[in-house]
């Protein structure tokens, strides 16, 4: 698990990067000029930076959002400090599965290429609420609305794969909190248990089925021999969006925990070395924390919890189709 040394210290690990490397940093000297990104939420917190410096490296970037406006703003941003930069912006919703697909078939229909995406978005600690399919809502966004897009890109991300030559990428955000779920894990018999419901052991079930994603997507890319690596990361302690149902409690939190907090630009750090690093050319079924590999929890290596997990996923969204 995370070193608290090494957090507090921003000593450098393996990769050479640290804590405190920032997203420029881990992306130096590279060109990703020949990348088409999609990056969800990627119109605030780190989910912008991810997207900044991606289009600083040369990379095409769509951010994909709920809030047109906001990544408009951010588009902005991005070409008043880099008037080469190539980024769009397009709708999607994760806590709708009419949303997903309606994304996925816009995307398709711009007949581009895909050769990274970033799993980004997501919400944290919020009431017990039902999404609009029926499935409580951290588990939808986090989980089942990127586990919905990722198999519905998969084909175009083989293809450009193939057409290419260029090894595709999938990059999950995960969290430390992956390592504090419910007491079985995945919930699979009350996922919409509201009387039992956490909103903090609910936001780390979320987390964990992040990284059981991960485990089961790059085995089943491994045996068909896919040229497409899947990695998850913690991008550490920041204040941002995602934090607003709990706002209150973590800037006390932070007050006591200073040390451990990253700002924007080091919090997207790991997430930019995951998508563009040349060094994890091949490396699949990773979980890393500042830039270098860490372990995760054992749920998250439960092979067969991920194989539960993949087929309860997809219970949950063909019902999802057939009731619509």
């Amino acid at each position: 698990m995370v070193g608290i040394f090494t957090l507090v210290t921003g000593l450098r690990g393996s990769s050479g990067f640290g804590s405190a490397s920032t997203a420029e940093e881990v992306t130096k000297a590279v060109d990703a000029s020949n990348i088409t990104a999609i990056v969800t939420g990627g119109a605030s917190g780190i989910g912008a930076e991810t997207v900044r410096v991606l289009a600083l490296r040369g990379a095409h970037v769509i951010i994909a959002t709920r809030n047109l406006k906001a990544a408009e703003e951010a588009k902005k941003m991005i070409l008043d400090s880099n008037s080469n930069a190539h980024v769009d912006a397009m709708e999607l919703d994760l806590s709708s599965f009419k949303s997903v697909r309606t994304f996925a078939d816009n995307f398709i229909a711009k007949n581009l290429p895909l050769n990274l995406l970033i799993n980004n978005a997501g919400v944290m600690f919020c009431p017990f609420r039902l999404s609009e399919d029926g499935v409580e809502m951290q588990f939808a966004t986090n989980h089942l609305g990127h586990f919905l897009l990722t198999n519905l890109l998969l084909d175009k991300m083989k293809m450009t794969a193939k057409d290419t030559g260029i090894e595709g990428r999938i990059v999950n955000l995960s969290s430390i909190a992956h390592v504090h779920p419910y007491p079985e894990g995945i919930r699979f018999d009350g996922i919409n248990d509201e009387s039992r419901y956490s909103s903090r052991l609910a936001y780390g079930q979320s987390k964990l089925a992040n990284n059981l994603h991960v485990k089961e997507l790059s085995r089943r890319l491994k045996n068909e021999g896919a040229n497409i690596t899947v990695n998850s990361v913690h991008p550490g302690l920041i204040m941002t969006n995602l934090m607003r149902h709990s706002a209150f409690f973590m800037r006390i939190f932070q007050i006591f925990t200073f040390l451990f907090w990253k700002n924007v630009p080091q919090g997207a750090a790991t997430t930019c070395y995951a998508a563009l690093h040349p060094s994890l050319k091949g490396v699949s079924n990773k979980y890393f924390v500042d830039c270098n590999e860490m372990k995760t929890s054992a749920f998250a290596r439960d092979q067969t919890m991920a194989e539960k997990l993949w087929d309860f996923s997809e219970d949950l969204v063909r019902s999802s189709a057939k009731s619509n």
